[in-house]
């Protein structure tokens, strides 16, 4: 389908399931059937009318589960399943992939999806080091594709109302002081023995450009655990929230990046990502300093705010999470709104298995934004080029932790002022066989 034709039908696409009628659909591809990549199937299908041609995991057991998932909503879609997703768009053309791997294949399958012509909607983080994160800016940009990276905070409704009634509106006044924090124990905690691959799991391919780790069993989620895969928490959990506030604040590039923790508690585990550390995004220019704490131990401060941000205004604050916000004024009665849940408009959400409930209907936004830029020829709220920024931050706030330094990127330059091996750094080694992008 050529970009002109494929335009002309996105307007008829944002419809609901019930106003779905055959017409030339453009052809969808997802790279990574795990929960999240699941997830951003369902919730496109639900406001799109598309053709989802092709599933591709190195988890067999994950492809049958999605594609039998897949039929069952709706019986139209008869994707293909492929272990490998050159092979896939290859074969399929299609014209949007979506990407939810594992952080360390994020560059080189979305630049191949790029280069196939694909718009893309790809899961942050954007990638696992930032030379990776730049090259599929370059990529993007290079190919004239959208890419959507799914940083839905900036389409979820609570925090959109948010936005307008308290921070547009100049309520809170200037804000000088951020916190963002994440208490979940979620860090994997495990002390596991090496066991043989199953026969459904390709774990050499699952690996890919990684450092091939002794095989401890199928690492679904576990994955986040393993510096080797990713970036922590930080790279993880942290990166939602920065990137929220930058997106509110209106904030670009921090001025300079430090941060400390470690593995301070749980010793134990084979785990190799911090349990326990703090990292500041420095904007002088505004004054303002964002803070974030994680621990993935013991106890919340606050049980009601897990997982939350705090923005310090001098006409007030305001605490926010995926669940809810709340505004506390200067002067003034508190108030609190719960997140937007859509169970009458999409009653299948409240069966689905491992659903994010109150995240659906920001997901659903954040597809419908995607599919709308596509249509007008615009950057969409989570661009490339936002995702590229808050990655990379939190991606240099971890090597100031390993390097205990603050450290200032010049994005211009694509260097660490004044610093040489964190510059360095910036680019992780690949495995043999696997060429950097």
């Amino acid at each position: 389908m050529q970009r002109r034709q494929f335009l002309s039908t996105v307007p008829a696409l944002l419809l609901s399931p019930s106003a779905l009628h055959p017409r030339p659909r453009p052809k969808v591809v997802l790279i990574g059937c795990g929960w999240y990549g699941k997830g951003d199937l369902l919730r496109l299908i639900q406001i799109a009318d598309v053709d989802v041609v092709g599933l591709c995991d190195v988890d067999e057991t994950s492809l049958e589960k999605t594609a039998k998932l897949l039929r069952e909503r709706q019986a139209h879609h008869k994707p293909t399943t492929y272990l490998k997703h050159e092979e896939m768009l290859a074969r399929e053309k299609p014209d949007i992939a979506l990407i939810a791997t594992p952080d360390h294949w994020h560059a080189l399958q979305a630049i191949d999806a790029l280069e196939a012509g694909c718009h893309l909607y790809l899961q942050k983080p954007v990638g696992v080091d930032v030379r990776e994160c730049e090259a599929i800016l370059t990529a993007a940009r290079r190919n004239d594709r959208v890419v959507q990276v799914g940083l839905q905070r900036r389409s979820t409704p609570h925090l959109l109302d948010m936005k307008a009634r308290y921070i547009d509106s100049g309520l809170i006044g200037e804000v000088h002081h951020v916190e963002m924090n994440c208490y979940y124990n979620m860090r994997d905690r495990a002390v596991r023995e090496e066991v043989p691959v199953p026969d459904y799991f390709d774990y050499e391919r699952w690996t890919g450009p990684a450092p091939l780790l002794p095989f401890k069993g199928v690492p679904h989620r576990r994955w986040r655990a393993f510096q080797e895969y990713g970036n922590g928490i930080v790279g993880d959990m942290c990166v939602h929230y920065f990137d929220a506030v930058r997106w509110l604040l209106g904030l670009g590039w921090p001025a300079r990046i430090s941060s400390q923790g470690g593995v301070y508690v749980q010793t134990e585990a084979d785990a190799t990502t911090t349990d326990t550390q703090t990292a500041v995004f420095e904007y002088p220019e505004r004054k303002l300093n964002c803070h974030w704490t994680h621990r993935s131990w013991g106890q919340a401060p606050d049980p009601d705010w897990p997982w939350a941000f705090t923005l310090y205004g001098t006409g007030g604050s305001l605490r926010a999470s995926t669940h809810r916000y709340e505004w506390l004024p200067k002067e003034g009665e508190p108030l609190l709104v719960e997140a937007t849940y859509e169970r009458e408009k999409f009653p299948e959400d409240v069966t689905e298995k491992g659903i994010e409930i109150h995240v659906a209907p920001a997901t659903r936004a954040h597809m419908t934004d995607f599919l709308t830029a596509i249509e007008q020829g615009r950057r969409p709220t989570a661009d490339i080029e936002d995702g590229y920024i808050s990655t990379a931050s939190c991606i240099l706030a971890n090597l100031a932790c390993d390097l205990e330094r603050p450290l200032v990127y010049d994005p211009k330059r694509k260097v660490v002022v004044g610093d040489n091996e964190a510059t360095d750094l910036l680019e992780r080694k690949y495995r043999t066989g696997y060429v950097r992008p």
